[in-house]
């Protein structure tokens, strides 16, 4: 423990001092080790989940394994952390992890006061609340003098005192260490209602004694941008982390799948051809091959492949995309361009 916080200590510090040894080359040292480490939730249905076998799949994981796939053509190639709120930030800044793939929200302070860089957004959320349909409530702004059970250390707590106190509401903050005692104090009927991300609501939802005796608010009570995040001081690492996400999105849009990549590689059109690399050296300037994205289509898929397995109507939340639509599809998910 006190080597991990000296070491978190000295990446903190190197801010605006160059780059620091603990954080240069990670490409390097990854390809080395064989590994990718990528720090992932403990247990989110739909997002980071083992099985029976200790296997890991879920919407997270997907974006952990198609960087694998991008550096070694091989999506196994990767170990998953699971990680506390609490410990997540620590585990990339000491280097414990290589990236962090998390339902984690891009704020301001996290990109700015911890020596971490965060980006592109792989999911656009916001949080909302959940509570006994008994209750008869239609929305969050009916909850005067309830209690709210929540998850401390996080923007979520944040959020759940800025919403009450702007809207002159009074409630009981009830904190917990982890959501699933979150969750467990309020199935038990601690609290009257839970709050954290609206996806997360879908999946701790499964978790209740009587699911279908509870539901899920309308309102949106803040913005969640959900995003990778790396240490500060490797340029070439956060830009193949970044461009890892925008591929996926990307294509999803030029219609580009896992079933037929290999047939798109004769395709004439310039988008797709700059993107598979077949035209430019796209995959050289973040130490890679031509073919990286290939290799992630080919083993992940495209960004409306891995929500509809994860958290769509091939999952058991069946999250409609909604922001997370494309952008020429009535939703907000861009990707600049591999040009």
């Amino acid at each position: 423990m006190k080597t991990r916080i000296l070491a978190a200590f000295v990446a903190v510090c190197t801010i605006g001092g160059g780059v620091s040894s603990a954080s240069a080359a990670t490409l390097d040292r990854v390809k080395q080790r064989g590994e990718l480490r990528c720090g992932s939730n403990p247990g989110l249905a739909g997002f980071a989940v083992t099985d029976d076998k200790g296997q890991w799949s879920g919407f997270d994981v997907a974006f952990c394994r198609a960087i694998a796939a991008a550096i070694f053509d091989d999506p196994a190639k990767v170990r998953l952390e699971p990680l506390t709120a609490k410990d997540r930030f620590t585990a990339v800044q000491s280097g414990e992890v290589d990236v962090l793939i998390r339902n984690t929200t891009w704020t301001m302070s996290r990109d700015t006061q911890l020596g971490l860089n965060l980006g592109p957004v792989n999911y656009y959320d916001g949080q909302g609340f959940i509570v006994r349909s008994s209750l008869g409530l239609k929305s969050a702004k009916e909850l005067e003098g309830a209690s709210v059970c929540v998850q401390q250390g996080t923007t979520t707590e944040l959020n759940l005192a800025d919403f009450f106190r702007s809207n002159n509401i009074k409630y009981e903050p009830v904190t917990y260490a982890s959501a699933v005692e979150a969750v467990k104090a309020y199935d038990s009927g601690r609290c009257d209602a839970f709050t954290t991300d609206a996806s997360a609501l879908y999946a701790e939802r499964l978790r209740l004694t009587a699911p279908d005796d509870h539901v899920i608010l309308p309102d949106i009570i803040s913005k969640e941008p959900f995003a990778p995040v790396v240490r500060h001081g490797d340029d070439q690492w956060f830009d193949l982390v970044q461009w890892t996400v925008n591929v996926i999105i990307n294509a999803e849009e030029l219609g580009v799948t896992k079933a037929n990549v290999d047939e798109q590689l004769k395709s004439e059109n310039p988008e797709v051809r700059r993107l598979l690399g077949l035209e430019g050296n796209f995959g050289e300037s973040i130490g890679l091959p031509a073919d990286w994205a290939v290799r992630i289509i080919r083993h992940v898929g495209n960004y409306g492949e891995i929500f509809k397995a994860n958290l769509g109507e091939d999952s058991l939340l069946k999250i409609e995309r909604g922001l997370n639509r494309l952008w020429n599809d009535g939703g907000i998910l861009y990707a600049p361009p591999v040009r």
